[in-house]
């Protein structure tokens, strides 16, 4: 036998649940066989009832007392049981010689002793494996890992404790061997075996068959072996059978006396031969309630598993279960309360007349089928006509289980059916094998354990044995399994095994019932227990006899079929048994009522079959009979002394049969005559109203509902149907829409009938043109369907004319169908002709339409191109909305891509075309961006400005975007930085209004916005050239790129504007006669007290309405008003930074060319400062210039004003006018100025240069220019690769004589050419020169 698996248990396959509704459930006969076609596929199904179906619990919980079982777990499994039976038997073998038995341990794991004797056995013996060097073969096949000298461990143990076992079990064939020999006794260890069987037979026989052997029977006092009485302290008594044997003289010898009891070899093979008692569930000593098996049951589980009894899984008890019956090492015993008889204790289901109380709304539960009190006795279950009250069988079983308690593999009592129902408690595992397989699992039971089937051949008929699923399904045996849960049945098929387990404390209640198709199982299963000698439930033969003897109308016809034939079954073995007995010479014969007779006293003595019909009985052995099958094994007599017994003659049991056969005869009669009718020919029909009859007949007389039955209405509906229809077609009346239209089945029936029913219809060329016109019309429409695409104007044509057929037309759904789907069809082609207008709407829109249509493969195809569209269109859609949205996002050239592969798709999808715009607009903006890099020109603030917000609209990663931001945010901390230095706190003004000249003269804060609007249209009107207000001026400062010349034209109008401001406020105040009507300051109003007059607009302000804005000039320090007095005068030297940060940032903005002209205008002013302080040798008046620009020369927009002259007085505008003058004679003359350069500089050039040149290294001659770097500090880390484009080149006019990138230092091609251009490094140093003599400060608006 293979070794006993291991592994962890595998759950066969779930049974078939049921879950009949309430009227399916109301009759549980007709359920059963709806469903036992499926159901006795696995042996076992359940039921679950309809939602509501819990019948009250009616047994007396306090009054319940039984005694259970005892179920020792691996004592069930049939291999577990061989194996302990087997170390019973070892351990009795070594017992009985005064040793006790150890079961040694290999690989810390006890060894399995029967499985090494088997495997070992296998192989020939211990003689042939030590032979064949088979131990390393045989630990493989016990599972041992190789490598492990494990074989010689075995042979070891084998040798001590298994090879003298077999050896004794054999002895008696080697003791033939050794007969001819002298006797000598050899030290093989089986001489004592052999000689322990030679004693044992010589001593039974007489001396002269032991005579050769000088061997005589001696006292007791003498060795048995050597004969002699010496050494008397060595001698061993038996304690069976007080012989003696010398210590020595034992084969092996023993060293000492054993403590124990010592058996000589003939008494141990006495004792060893004995038969091992059969086995069986003892009964537990003590008696149980509900209540204290409950409180046992729960308590074991719970200590058991060490946690509460309802959160135990089932799956763990399960695998748990078959683990212990598996395992010899754990001994778990649990009892199990089995076949209590509910007629004694009461049932769980409410009876009539039962001490349970049925509350009104329970009553039906009385008379329920379900329930197990009324099903075995239904009319439709054939133990009804048992009249014997069977426990089991007729009366329910009750079941109280606790955890582990099991019922072993069993079918039932004559292989009837079964049902279980589980009233309350924890789940009862199942498994089931369908009885198709019945005699499969017999056979692997006694293939894996035929030891327990030699003691025992009706095993399988005691319910003790059990088997592991899976062995069972290794084998080839189909199982299945189920967990019954409270409230729910479980039915089990005829000669279907079935097994299982409790999970838990439980009450069930079970019963057995059969139907007509059980019986001929029921007469096979009688067979059956015959060939096994087991004895039967009640008698078939009586059963089927009762049933007989009520053939009368009442009895269903379907069962009078089927005792019809189980009875000629009968009739014709038992005709043949008599006759078999009558001619063996039996001649007397009697009748016997042995349905009076308890059924123990008619059972046969051979087979312990009950008979019925008919028994043997002799004089000779009397309360004896037998079955007519074994009439040779009653008794030694001859057989004209034997009786022959009958219930019935065998005349009586004709005419039963007749009647029966009569009963299923009429049917039969019925079912001939129908089925003449329904083939009759054109020359013999019936009228309808025979088959009216013929219809009446079988629901009278209870006919089954068969497809004869069936066929005959229908035939009979359709004969009237084609009468009323006939007359309807006469009359007219089916004209009518509102009346239902005859079908072409109807109308094909009819006309049918005419030569198959027995209907005469006078309408029938009538009728028959119509089906001529109805068939053309199906014929044409069969074309057309089976056309692939037919034309939308084809069907039409075909459904107009199926309104001249007043018949319904199957075919029209389908053409209606058809027509719809070629409608759909061609609009899903108008619409891929023209995939511009194809969008997502329009593509969900058809395939909703698609869907609602019939399938067809043209349409499923259309559909299918469609969604696989629609799929790909919303698949980019969505692709190209993440592409847009994703976050980084993606670059100009994946969206390319991305766009390479949308344009093969035939579909108007807006996404893809907005990731087309934004590509095409991310490539517009790139190029911009390149040329806006490659122009060579510094870029304009509000172009690159513009440039950024467009491109963060773009969802496209743009890597210029990065750097052009970057100088954006640079830009915008200058103009913020500027603006502190600059603007003065709570200004109203912009820092372009503070840093470029005043266009605008004569205006301050307190004139409207409107006005200087106004004032601005009406001066552009005069001329378009003049730059008449700020914004001008800004739009100049950006879009010109001689930037000097703009501020140039502004400081002009400026000017003009200051003095002809001047002159009319001095010649407001030198000609106002009348003060009061004079409207200076502010306010508006007449001068009035001490007044302050504005050094720059030389208007007068009342102190009071100035105060707050400015303090009291000082003596000899001009006074400026506060509309002049825009900004803040920040010194100098915190605004060359500014100028420097900005030529570095390398944008171009107008603020920054405002600043940088009015630091030129600051240093020229300064030049002439000095210039006319050296002339007139007034150095100490210059340097009292230069103390404060802001006080001793008022500017004008950031131009330092002249100074008062305190010989002329107030400088006049003629003055001013001669200075413009000298100036622009200046600026007239000719100078030398050093040429412009355009060079050609590749970066590698640059890159050979140090980035910390000297000054000597900045003022190389001419001629090394083209080798040298731009000096401004900046130039290195611009964004914009100049030194690979031509630019232009400017020389310092100050003392560094260094060249310089016009673009790097905001000179124009037409400013270098005119003016001087000195560096910001030189500024600087003159500035600090400047500082050493006096302190000076920028004065802005």
């Amino acid at each position: 036998m293979t070794q006993l698996r291991t592994n962890e248990f595998i759950a066969p396959p779930e049974c078939p649940v049921f879950e009949p509704s309430w009227e399916e459930f109301a009759d549980p006969f007709t359920y059963i066989n709806k469903i036992r076609p499926i159901a006795e596929k696995t042996g076992i199904c359940k039921v679950r009832p309809p939602k509501g179906w819990q019948p009250p619990f009616a047994c007396d919980v306090d009054s319940l007392h039984f005694t259970p079982r005892i179920q020792r777990l691996n004592e069930l499994e049939a291999q577990t049981r061989v194996k302990l039976n087997f170390l019973d038997q070892i351990a009795k073998f070594w017992e009985l010689q005064g040793c006790t038995l150890k079961i040694p341990h290999v690989e810390r794991k006890i060894l399995d002793l029967y499985q090494l004797n088997k495997l070992v056995n296998n192989e020939r013996g211990f003689d042939a494996v030590c032979r064949e060097r088979r131990w390393s073969k045989i630990a493989l096949k016990m599972g041992f890992a190789p490598g492990k000298a494990i074989g010689s461990h075995l042979r070891s143990h084998y040798e001590r404790i298994l090879y003298p076992y077999n050896l004794f079990q054999t002895g008696a064939n080697l003791l033939v061997s050794q007969m001819g020999r002298s006797l000598s006794f050899s030290h093989h260890p089986c001489i004592f075996y052999i000689l322990s069987f030679f004693l044992s037979h010589s001593l039974s026989r007489p001396l002269s068959c032991v005579s050769q052997y000088s061997l005589c029977r001696v006292d007791q006092y003498m060795c048995l072996v050597c004969g002699s009485g010496s050494e008397e302290n060595r001698l061993l008594l038996c304690d069976g059978c007080d012989d003696s044997y010398h210590t020595f003289c034992l084969i092996p010898p023993l060293h000492d006396v054993p403590k124990g009891d010592w058996r000589c070899p003939k008494c141990l093979a006495q004792e060893c031969c004995k038969p091992q008692v059969a086995f069986g569930f003892e009964q537990a000593g003590r008696d149980y309630s509900l209540r204290t098996f409950g409180d046992m049951a729960d308590s074991f589980k719970s200590d058991y598993f060490n946690m509460p009894v309802h959160m135990v899984p089932t799956e763990l008890v399960e695998k748990e279960f078959w683990r212990l019956v598996s395992t010899i090492e754990e001994d778990v015993t649990v009892e199990y309360g089995a076949d209590i008889a509910s007629k004694e204790f009461g049932s769980g289901f409410p009876i009539r007349g039962g001490r349970f109380q049925v509350s009104p709304e329970d009553e039906d539960y009385l008379s329920s089928g379900w329930n197990l009190n009324n099903m075995p006795v239904m009319d439709s279950s054939v133990l009804t006509h048992i009249t014997a009250d069977i426990c089991g069988m007729k009366l329910p079983w009750l079941y109280v289980g606790m955890c582990f308690s099991s019922f072993c593999w069993h079918i039932e009592d004559h292989w009837s059916y079964s049902i279980n129902y589980l009233h309350w408690g924890e789940p009862k595992t199942w498994y089931g094998v369908p009885g198709y397989a019945a005699e499969k699992l017999e056979w692997v039971m006694r293939k894996l354990a035929p030891e327990l089937f030699e003691s025992q051949p009706d095993l399988l008929h005691q319910l003790v044995t059990i088997m592991n699923p899976n062995t069972l399904m290794n084998h080839g045996v189909p199982v299945y399994r189920t967990n019954q849960c409270s409230g729910e049945f479980v039915i089990t098929f005829p000669r279907a095994y079935h097994s299982g387990f409790n999970q838990g404390f439980n009450f069930a209640e079970a019963v057995n019932f059969c139907t007509m198709d059980w019986m001929p199982m029921g007469r096979m299963c009688v067979d059956h227990y015959r060939q096994l000698n087991r004895y039967c439930v009640f008698s078939h033969d009586e059963m089927v006899c009762k049933m007989a003897s009520k053939a009368d109308t009442t009895m269903d016809v379907a069962l009078a079929s089927a005792v019809q034939r189980d009875m000629t079954v009968m009739l014709q073995e038992e005709d043949k048994l008599r006759d078999k007995v009558s001619k063996m010479g039996v001649q007397r014969s009697q009748q016997a009522e042995y349905d009076l007779l308890p059924d123990e006293e008619r059972q046969c003595s051979k087979c312990r079959t009950t008979c019925y019909l008919s028994a043997l009985t002799c004089p000779c052995s009397p309360g004896q009979l037998v079955c007519l099958h074994h009439a040779h094994d009653l008794c030694s007599c001859t057989s004209s002394k034997l009786t022959l017994n009958y219930r019935f003659t065998m005349a009586e049991l004709y005419p039963m049969m007749e009647a029966v056969t009569l009963r299923a005869e009429s049917y039969t009669y019925w079912v001939s005559h129908v089925s003449d009718i329904l083939e009759a020919k054109q020359d013999k029909k019936s009228g309808l109203e025979e088959l009216r009859s013929l219809v009446v007949e079988a629901e009278v007389k209870r006919f089954p509902q068969s497809d004869l039955l069936r066929q005959l209405r229908t035939v009979t509906l359709d004969a009237e149907k084609c009468a009323v229809v006939a007359q309807q077609l006469l009359i007219g009346k089916r004209k009518s829409q509102s009346q239902n239209l005859l079908t072409v089945e109807e109308l094909r029936s009819f006309v049918r009938q005419l030569h198959n029913l027995p209907c005469s219809i006078r309408q029938a060329p009538l009728l028959k043109d119509l089906l001529t016109r109805v068939d053309d019309f199906q014929q044409s429409s069969e074309q057309l369907l089976y056309d692939e695409a037919p034309s939308p104007a084809a069907l039409q044509g075909l459904l107009d004319v199926s309104l001249g057929l007043d018949v319904e037309l199957p075919q029209l759904a389908l053409l209606r169908e058809r027509l719809e789907q070629a409608r759909w069809l061609d609009g899903v082609k108008g619409a891929s002709v023209r995939p511009h207008s194809l969008c997502l709407d329009t593509m969900r829109r058809l395939i909703d339409q698609g869907v609602g249509l019939a399938p067809h493969g043209s349409v499923e195809r259309a559909m299918a191109r469609l969604q696989e569209l629609l799929t790909m269109s919303e698949h980019w859609e969505e692709r190209a909305l993440r592409l847009m949205e994703a976050r980084p996002r993606h670059c100009v050239e994946t969206l390319v891509e991305a766009l390479q592969e949308v344009a093969s798709i035939p579909a108007y999808l807006p996404n893809c075309l907005l990731l087309k715009d934004t590509v095409d607009q991310a490539k517009d903006w790139l190029q911009e961006a390149e040329t806006l890099q490659l122009g060579g020109r510094i870029p304009v603030l509000d172009t690159l400005t513009e440039l950024v917000s467009r491109a963060k609209a773009i969802p496209v990663w743009l890597d210029p975007l990065a750097r052009l931001d970057s100088l954006v945010f640079d830009v915008q901390a200058w103009k913020e930085s500027a603006a502190k230095t600059f603007l003065m706190k709570n200004s109203t003004y912009s820092l372009l209004e503070v840093l470029c000249p005043r266009c605008e003269a004569g205006t301050g804060p307190q004139k409207s916005k409107y006005k200087r609007a106004k004032d601005a249209a009406q001066c552009s009107e005069r001329n378009s050239a003049r730059l008449d207000c700020l914004s001008d001026v800004e739009r100049a400062l950006s879009e010109s790129k001689d930037s000097a010349s703009a501020v140039r034209a502004v400081r002009q109008k400026e000017m003009e504007s200051l003095l002809a401001l001047r002159a009319s406020n001095e010649s407001k105040l030198l000609l106002a006669g009348d003060c009061g009507a004079l409207r200076v300051c502010v306010c508006h109003k007449a001068p009035s007290g001490a007044m302050l007059q504005c050094e720059l607009c030389r208007d007068a302000f009342h102190r009071s309405c100035v105060l707050g804005s400015n303090q009291d000039p000082l003596p000899n320090q001009a006074w400026v008003c506060p509309q002049c007095q825009l900004s803040e005068k920040p010194p100098l030297d915190r605004v060359l930074p500014l100028l420097a940060s900005l030529q570095r940032i390398r944008v171009r903005l107008p603020e920054g060319d405002a600043l940088r002209f009015l630091i030129e205008r600051t240093v020229r002013w300064q030049h002439r400062v000095q210039q006319a302080s050296a002339e007139v040798g007034q150095g100490v008046a210059v340097t009292t210039s230069h103390q404060r620009w802001a006080s001793s020369s008022p500017t004008w927009n950031g131009v330092a004003c002249p100074k008062k002259e305190a010989v002329n007085g107030k400088r006049t505008k003629r003055h001013m006018e001669e200075e413009g003058s000298e100036r622009k004679d200046k600026a007239k003359k000719p100078r030398k100025k050093k040429p412009k350069l355009n060079k050609e500089r590749s970066q590698e050039a640059k890159g050979t240069c140090s980035p910390t040149a000297t000054h000597s290294d900045l003022s190389l001659s001419d001629s090394d220019e083209d080798f040298t770097l731009c000096a401004a500090p900046w130039c290195r880390d611009v964004s914009f690769p100049l030194s690979f484009y031509q630019v232009n080149w400017v020389q310092c006019d100050g003392s560094c004589q260094q060249w310089f990138h016009q673009v790097c230092v905001g000179v124009s091609a037409e400013q270098a050419e005119k003016e001087d251009y000195i560096c910001i490094r030189m500024v600087l140093k003159y500035h600090q020169f400047s500082l050493s003599h006096s302190s000076g400060c920028i004065t802005t608006q």
